[in-house]
């Protein structure tokens, strides 16, 4: 009885801290909006949540970096707004970087299963 089924190894990757999960795909999202759009507002907006939340993730996580991810900055004319520091840039290079070692990986091991 032979069948040939397809399998595959999935991984989903996220960095913890001592408090527990610091970053994973979502908070990354989070980041690359704050960085497209320039405020928290919108880039809750942008991934339909709640202002509030993204707040929270944002406090979470500078929080929890050595240094800030996200700076905000003082309204004038156009209102506040905020931006990545360098380490929130780096932040999202870093995810991507081990995620992708982390599939690949994952990949070739895909290729070995046999049951």
């Amino acid at each position: 009885m032979s069948s040939n089924k397809k399998y595959s190894i999935e991984v989903r990757v996220w960095i913890e801290e001592a408090e527990g999960a610091f970053l994973g795909i979502g908070k990354i999202w989070l980041l690359e909006n704050i960085k497209k759009t320039g405020s928290i507002t919108n880039a809750a907006k942008e991934m339909k949540m709640a202002y509030r939340q993204a707040w929270q993730l944002v406090e979470e996580m500078n929080q929890r970096a050595e240094k800030p991810l996200v700076e905000k900055l003082l309204g004038g004319k156009g209102g506040g707004g905020a931006k990545l520091t360098e380490a929130g840039e780096r932040a999202i290079e870093v995810f991507y970087e081990v995620e992708k070692r982390i599939k690949d990986f994952a990949q070739k091991e895909t290729q070995n299963l046999k049951f």
